[in-house]
C-alpha cells in the first residue's frame, strides 16, 4: 500500500497533536514533518519531500496565504491543504484562488480531514460539501464580498488589522517594514472604499472575517 507523506503546520502545538494523531493513525498516511509558523512551513515545504502539507490559514508569522503562495511560486505542483477552525467562506476562497488543491473547516468530522488529505494526496481538488453549499449560496446571493478583491498579502494585513493588531506587530509578524504596513492600510481604505478604520473592521464582520 502507497502512504501518502504528510507535512502538518500550524502554530497551536495542540491542534497540530490532535491532526497528527487522526492522521497518523490511518495505514496509508505518515507524517514526514511538522511547522509552528508560516516561515517554518515554507522552509519545512522545501528540504522534505511530501505528497501534502496541510496547513492552518491563520498560522503565525507570515500567515497561511504568503505561506501558500510562496510555496507555489518555488513549486507550482505542490499540494496544499489549507484549513480553518471554523466554515470561514471568505477563507476558503481566498485559498483556492490562490492554488491550494484543498480546503477544509476543522469543524467538521474527522473522517473528513482523512477523506481531504487522500484526496488531494491523489492529485483532486477537495472541498467539503458544506463549504461548497456556503461558497455557492453566497455566489448567487449577488452580494458581492468586495473582500476577495483582496490580494493574498493585502487580506493577510486586512485581517491582522480588523483583529485589532497594531502597525508594529503586524510589521513584526509578517517581516516588513512599519511604513509598509502603513502604506497597505491606507491601500486597503482605498480598494474597499471606506475612510475610517472601523468601517474595515463592519466590512470583516459583514463576510466572516472576524465573528460578530
Amino acid at each position: 500500500m502507497k502512504k501518502f507523506r504528510i507535512v502538518l503546520a500550524d502554530d497551536h502545538p495542540v491542534v497540530r497533536a490532535g491532526l497528527f494523531r487522526v492522521l497518523a493513525d490511518q495505514d496509508n498516511i505518515i507524517i514526514v514533518g511538522e511547522a509552528s509558523s508560516g516561515e517554518h512551513a515554507y522552509q519545512t515545504s522545501s528540504s522534505l519531500k511530501f505528497d501534502v502539507l496541510v496547513m492552518n490559514i491563520t498560522i503565525s508569522s507570515i500567515g497561511g496565504l504568503e505561506a501558500l503562495r510562496r510555496i507555489l511560486a518555488r513549486d507550482p505542483e505542490a499540494k496544499v491543504l489549507m484549513f480553518s477552525m471554523d466554515e470561514n467562506i471568505t477563507y476558503a476562497t481566498q485559498a483556492l484562488t490562490l492554488g491550494a488543491m484543498g480546503y477544509i473547516s476543522m469543524s467538521e468530522e474527522h473522517d473528513h480531514l482523512v477523506s481531504a488529505v487522500t484526496t488531494v494526496a491523489k492529485g483532486e481538488n477537495f472541498l467539503s460539501t458544506v463549504m461548497a453549499q456556503r461558497i455557492a449560496i453566497e455566489s448567487t446571493s449577488g452580494n458581492e464580498n468586495i473582500v476577495q478583491r483582496l490580494t493574498s498579502r493585502e487580506f493577510e494585513i486586512f485581517r491582522l488589522i480588523v483583529e485589532g493588531k497594531a502597525v508594529e506587530g503586524i510589521a513584526k509578524r509578517l517581516s516588513i517594514s512599519r511604513k509598509t504596513v502603513a502604506n497597505y492600510q491606507t491601500m486597503l481604505k482605498h480598494k474597499l472604499g471606506v475612510s475610517q478604520p472601523v468601517e474595515l473592521v463592519r466590512l470583516a464582520m459583514k463576510h466572516g472575517v472576524i465573528e460578530h
